[in-house]
């Protein structure tokens, strides 16, 4: 066993937040180093060959939740980034002669829409946006703010006192939507306004994107906000493309972090972290035995990965981390890249030629009650064999990740569970396979010539994703985000402040405050708090 010089702050994963955890320490002077398993930088943002000649974000596929001041302050557009609007947000195709709904382009846009499905929804539409704005614009305050523990003192009586100002605002009925947004179904939040299944199908699709629920079940509704916090070239709550794929984005972040002096090692895999005497965290040891020294500790993984599995037996005990094994992790999405020798042909809007709905993010689930039986269904048998599919096909925006004349196509499908009843393995022959079927049938039911178009195809089951990419469960988000994992809440309560139980062990990734999404907030708050605490780890 070999032991390396100690340095200031040793970050566990490269992923985006711990890029941008490290980039923001840089820039005041800490010394900083992270180590990432995997032979290239970005986490789950990263974009790869999968066919020749054929590239595709791997895993993260959009973008929306990346912060302006992050692509500012660390000038992601100086190295090379560059984020296109999508035409519009979504395209839903429906069944039959039902014919399809588009929403984005604008509010006139989106009414017009609307109204071809119902009067009374269109005329809905605009203040139903607005209702949600405003608690939107709370959550984007909140976002950047530190949670307050649960009865820590004063210091914490402060930030609650922060918090509440957000709210103060607020009419009372916004103050009721928010309880409600909190805590009631996405279902029952949407028939409060509408009456079109296509119109809430489409908007409700949000409420289950990687979160392993019926748009029926309590709480649901918060995730219709979630998505909704971002924005792209300064259009709120709209969604876009980065140049070159997802990898765009860390390429530049850790670019950037190289400028500041943060030294990036990749292909380096961190088995623990190490405790010392004090009960303080103080480097980690790699899977091949070397340790590396450090006065801090951040980790990018998820919390119950860094509490459960990185953390010796004894220290678990001595810092009750038993509970972290009930931290719920489980998105149940299946991701899949395909190479296309043409461009899908909607029944409900014929044509292959590139066309504004082949930009959009186009929705396989015509109804909140097909998506409430496709969770049924998984629950049942592991997998829905009519799953909800989100299908984008990026090369209409981006002539760099295909061939001229083909095309690639992420999809994004739900409900795939990471364990599998009756003794079913993701690793069993054909399992996967089957599911991927499952997958591209949804989408040929509405574009017939979809499954003869695909040249290749790129699997990640849920357990794929835990082993490529660390993410617990498959956990797109680091874990669920459901009230009792959110804000204070989030990875536990006591712990929110991006500071875990261990002493000089931070957390930096999605499974901290606010959550899950390429946003880069959490690694920007860990930087700051992790910054107030110098003077008791630079010393």
């Amino acid at each position: 066993m070999s032991r390396l010089d100690a340095i200031d702050a040793l970050i566990i994963g490269a992923g985006h937040n711990g890029l941008v955890c490290a980039a923001y320490l840089a820039a005041k002077g800490v010394k900083v180093r992270i180590l990432e398993k995997r032979d290239v930088v970005g986490g789950a943002a990263v974009t790869e060959e999968f066919h020749p000649g054929f590239r595709n974000s791997t895993a993260s596929y959009t973008v929306s939740l990346l912060q302006p001041k992050i692509i500012s302050d660390l000038k992601l557009a100086a190295h090379g980034l560059t984020i296109v609007e999508r035409p519009f947000a979504n395209f839903l195709p429906l069944p039959g002669d039902h014919g399809y709904l588009k929403i984005g382009g604008g509010l006139a846009a989106t009414q017009g829409e609307i109204a071809r499905h119902s009067r009374r929804d269109a005329e809905a539409y605009p203040r139903y946006v607005a209702r949600l704005d405003r608690i939107v614009d709370v959550l984007r305050d909140l976002a950047w703010m530190t949670p307050p523990n649960a009865g820590d003192g004063i210091d914490d009586m402060l930030q609650v006192w922060t918090t509440a100002r957000c709210f103060k605002a607020l009419s009372m009925e916004a103050r009721r939507d928010f309880v409600d947004l909190f805590t009631i179904s996405a279902a029952e939040w949407l028939e409060r306004w509408f009456e079109s299944s296509p119109v809430k199908a489409v908007l409700g699709f949000d409420s289950i994107v990687g979160n392993f629920a019926s748009p029926y079940t309590q709480g649901t509704a918060y995730m219709l906000l979630h998505h909704l916090i971002g924005e792209v070239n300064g259009n709120r709550g709209s969604w876009g493309h980065a140049i070159g794929g997802m990898g765009a984005i860390t390429e530049a972040m850790a670019a950037e972090a190289r400028l500041r002096g943060v030294q990036i090692d990749t292909g380096m895999s961190v088995e623990r972290v190490l405790i010392d005497d004090a009960g303080r965290a103080a480097g980690v040891v790699l899977d091949n035995g070397d340790e590396i020294r450090a006065k801090a500790v951040i980790a990018n993984v998820n919390p119950r990965l860094l509490l459960t599995r990185m953390i010796d037996a004894d220290s678990q005990q001595r810092f009750d981390l038993g509970r972290f094994a009930h931290y719920q992790c489980e998105s149940a999405t299946l991701r899949m890249n395909v190479a296309l020798s043409e461009l899908p042909d909607f029944s409900a809007l014929p044509g292959r030629v590139a066309a504004p709905h082949h930009g959009s993010g186009i929705i396989i689930a015509p109804s909140l009650d097909y998506m409430d039986s496709a969770t049924t269904d998984a629950r049942a048998h592991g997998w829905s064999a009519q799953p909800v599919v989100e299908m984008l096909v990026p090369s209409t925006l981006d002539s760099t990740l295909a061939p001229a004349g083909a095309h690639v196509a992420s999809l994004f499908c739900q409900h795939f569970r990471y364990a599998l009843p009756n003794g079913r393995h993701w690793d069993n022959a054909g399992e996967r396979d089957q599911a991927a079927d499952a997958a591209i049938a949804a989408v040929a039911r509405f574009a017939p010539n979809f499954r003869d178009s695909i040249i290749a195809r790129q699997i990640h089951t849920p357990l794929d994703l835990e082993r490529k990419f660390g993410l617990t469960g498959g956990d797109i988000f680091h874990g669920r985000l459901t009230l009792n994992q959110l804000f204070s809440a989030r990875p536990s309560l006591g712990h929110a402040k991006y500071r875990m139980p261990v002493p000089r062990l931070y957390l930096c990734g999605s499974g901290a405050h606010p959550g899950g999404g390429v946003s880069g907030i959490p690694g920007h708050n860990a930087a700051r708090e992790i910054w107030r605490d110098r003077r008791q780890w630079l010393s």
